[in-house]
Order: structure tokens, then sequence, then C-alpha cells
């Protein structure tokens, strides 16, 4: 599938800001099959915007805005070519890859319940299986509540509330299948959604290391593998590693950001 992606940040500020800096992770991965054919990316007011690779292989996009300013719009474009199987050719992990994606984190803790949690969905010897059954756990597990949770919210508040987002139900799997002993990373990204023609917001879904198979990647949101529908924007080991947006400005205003994301199929030819 051959996707475009427009994707606009807008900051409002109550009073004019200063040297605000900010990171972007925008420009869809190549990698899994998929292929970022052209990205651009505009701010208003107007700069010069530096990129660079991080530990995780994801591009970061990162600008300055020294002026003040009361408004900020970062627009991005790109287009993207899509594998309907997500395949990746990793065989092995690196030992920082394997400590990092084993490892609890502040959003993906390995607290008792989460270890409960995942202890009832373990299939022994079979890390496809249980990789598979932990996704399904968690889609049973969480009804997706928009505005039930923040960002800081952890899997095991998630999994005691019953409901979250798309990054709750990542961070629950990641939790549950680090406890059983498969590395697993945090995915986020798009999906295209043809019943609406676009897609809403941006998802976020998982990616399971099983030894002698490589990476799966699984959206427990939904219950289903990657397919040619979703677009990869950054990897890491939970949400703090991959926001889109980050960033900070000086000055004591308050802050309203707005996001517009619209995926549509593009033309082939």
């Amino acid at each position: 599938m051959r996707l475009r992606i427009t994707h606009t940040t807008t900051f409002e500020y109550d009073l004019p800001v200063i040297e605000a800096y900010m990171e972007m992770r925008l420009r869809p991965l190549d990698a899994g099959g998929q292929r970022c054919e052209s990205f651009r990316m505009v701010t208003v007011p107007a700069g010069e915007v530096l990129g660079y690779r991080d530990r995780f292989g994801n591009t970061v996009r990162h600008f300055d805005t020294i002026a003040p300013h009361e408004r900020l719009v970062v627009s991005a474009w790109s287009d993207v070519s899509t594998n309907d199987v997500f395949v990746d050719p990793e065989q092995d992990l690196s030992p920082l890859d394997s400590f990092d994606y084993l490892q609890p984190t502040a959003c993906a803790p390995l607290d008792g319940t989460v270890r409960d949690f995942a202890r009832g969905h373990l299939v022994e010897g079979d890390g496809v299986a249980s990789a598979r059954a932990v996704m399904a756990g968690v889609h049973a597990a969480l009804a997706y509540a928009p505005g039930s949770t923040t960002v800081k919210t952890t899997a095991a508040e998630a999994l005691a509330q019953g409901r979250g987002v798309c990054q709750d139900f990542a961070h629950l799997m990641i939790a549950a299948c680090r406890a059983l002993g498969l590395p697993a990373r945090y995915v986020s990204g798009y999906v295209f959604a043809p019943s609406r023609g676009s897609a809403a917001a941006s998802h976020a879904w998982v990616d399971v290391f099983v030894p002698g198979h490589g990476w799966l990647s699984l959206d427990p949101t939904h219950a289903a593998a990657q397919n040619g529908s979703y677009v990869r924007l950054a990897v890491g080991r939970d949400y703090a590693d991959v926001p889109p947006t980050r960033g900070i400005y000086k000055g004591t205003s308050g802050e309203e950001m707005t996001v517009d994301v619209q995926v549509e199929q593009a033309r082939i030819g």
C-alpha cells in the first residue's frame, strides 16, 4: 500500500515565549518492509531544521525558535510504501538491545499484578504463541476509552482500571511480555482507517522478539498483527523514548497543543 500522511502540530501560548527547542519524530522508518519515499517538514515561524539518528535508529528532526512568538506550527508530509506483512531480518539481538527491551520502565513496570497477568497467558515452550496470547489477553482486559488515562499512566494502573488508550494497551503488553522473558519494544505510528478515509490520531503497538523467529509486530488495541495499513514512525523502550513531539521553551506562558493527522491512500504511478 502507498500512503500519504499530513501531520500538523500547533502550539498556542497565552503570552510570547522565546528560545523554544523542539524535537520531532515524524519521519517514517525504513524498516520491516516499509519505505519512506519522501518526507518534508516546515515550521512557522520559519527556521533551520536539523536531524540526527537516535539510539534506537529513529530519525529525529530538531529546531530552535529564538524570536518571541505566541504561535508555532510544525507541518510534516510523508509518502510511504508499506508491506502486507511485517518482515524484519534480525534474528539475534545485541546485548544492549536485549537488556533494554527486557528491563522494566516507568510506564511498563514489572510489578506483581503484571507478572500474574503475564503468567496467565504463558504457552510453555512457544514464544510466538505466548506473544499472541498476551496480545489477546490485553485486548480482553482493557476497554478502549479515550481520555481515561494520561501519558504518565503505567501498565499496572491501566490494568487495574480496566481501560485506556492505545498507549496503555501497548505498555501493558510490553510489560507482560518482558515478565515472560520476551524482549518487547514500543512502536509509534499511524493506522490507515479506510472506513473513515483517514487516521484520526497517532497509534501505538508492540514488537516482540522471539528467539529463533525474530520480531513479531502485534497490535493489542485491535488484536491484530501489523499489516499494510500501519505506518511505523519510531521504536523504543516505552512511550518516553518515542514521543512525536518533545520540547521546552523560556517563559511563564501556558501552552495548548493541537494535532491534526490525515492518512490517505495515494495513487501509484
